[in-house]
């Protein structure tokens, strides 16, 4: 294969990830026959089809496959050599490529911003999203550091914790909850607990809760959306179980409280990680080091003053 481009790679790329053309030329900002012929000569240089459609999705050929997974290694390593020879020139820069969870968006600001600040070079690609799919990106390379609760299980990361994740029951400040003096377990089920769904990091924290004090998983719904949850909770439609660090402007806008329990909020940790075995960017590896450092420090200091604090707060 001769001649192919950074931008026919990168269409391809940006093709299979969308599963459509027009997507793909939204996101590099081109028209749809542009990217359409970039990848109708990338054909012509492979020899073979890349892609097919099904319905109204363009999917992958084996072909395709195999050429979009060189294709990110190969735009993934140009981005890199760029890196190293601003590094070589004394220039702070390069492109942080960092995934979160939803939950722990709200963390980011107070860390990327000092960061940034002190580099102004430094480029940022942020991906927000659920738990799989900010694995499935860390697994693809897509991104090369992330953050979440819960190392995962399904293939080996190098994960350090950086701050601690409280977690804990809110609700209406006129729920009738919030007045009753004893609030057990059982209470919160009565009274229309809504989740996160199931492999969220709060789902599976509540979870735990529960069987460790014997009761069964009857959660009152399933929502896919802390902004759902807390404007549902906000309102009196039920409880939640959130993260307080998602909670902070509800708090502080008297919208929301943590219920007077014992042992509310738990508590748990935010890693930030990396895959094993892999060199990652030195942009991305200061910035981890940075987040080390000086992460529990600046996420408590956003967080001081947003909420009252149980009378004890328990570890997870």
């Amino acid at each position: 294969m001769y001649h192919a481009s950074f931008r026919q790679l990168q269409s391809l790329v940006l093709i299979a990830r969308h599963e459509s053309v027009s997507k793909a030329a939204e996101a590099l900002h081109v028209t749809q026959p542009a990217v359409s012929l970039q990848l109708r000569t990338l054909e012509e240089i492979a020899g073979t089809a890349l892609t097919r459609k099904v319905g109204r999705a363009i999917q992958l050929t084996a072909a395709g496959e195999v050429m979009v997974d060189f294709a990110e290694r190969i735009l993934r390593l140009w981005e890199q050599a760029g890196d190293e020879l601003a590094a070589l020139n004394g220039i702070a820069s390069g492109t942080l490529r960092i995934g979160a969870v939803t939950t722990a968006e709200h963390l980011l600001p107070p860390l990327l911003v000092p960061f940034t600040m002190e580099r102004p070079d430094v480029r940022l690609k942020l991906q927000v999203g659920n738990r799989i799919e900010i694995l499935n990106m860390l697994a693809r390379q897509e991104i090369d550091l992330a953050i979440m609760g819960t190392p995962p299980r399904e293939f080996r990361t190098n994960a350090a914790r950086f701050a601690r994740h409280p977690m804990g029951f809110v609700a209406s400040p006129d729920h009738p909850l919030m007045s009753k003096k004893k609030i057990s377990l059982a209470d919160v089920l009565q009274a229309n607990l809504l989740v996160r769904e199931r492999g969220s990091g709060t789902r599976t924290a509540v979870e735990k809760l529960f069987k460790e004090g014997g009761h069964p998983l009857n959660f009152g719904s399933e929502v896919s959306s802390n902004e759902a949850i807390k404007r549902m909770v906000s309102a009196g439609l039920g409880l939640g179980f959130l993260s307080v660090h998602a909670c902070a402007l509800e708090f502080q806008a008297g919208l929301m409280r943590l219920l007077p329990m014992p042992g509310n909020p738990v508590e748990a940790d935010w890693h930030i990680m990396h895959l094993a075995g892999q060199p990652i960017p030195k942009v991305a590896a200061a910035f981890q080091d940075f987040v080390i450092a000086q992460g529990q420090e600046l996420v408590q200091r956003e967080l001081e003053g947003y909420y009252p604090r149980a009378p004890a707060t328990r570890k997870g």
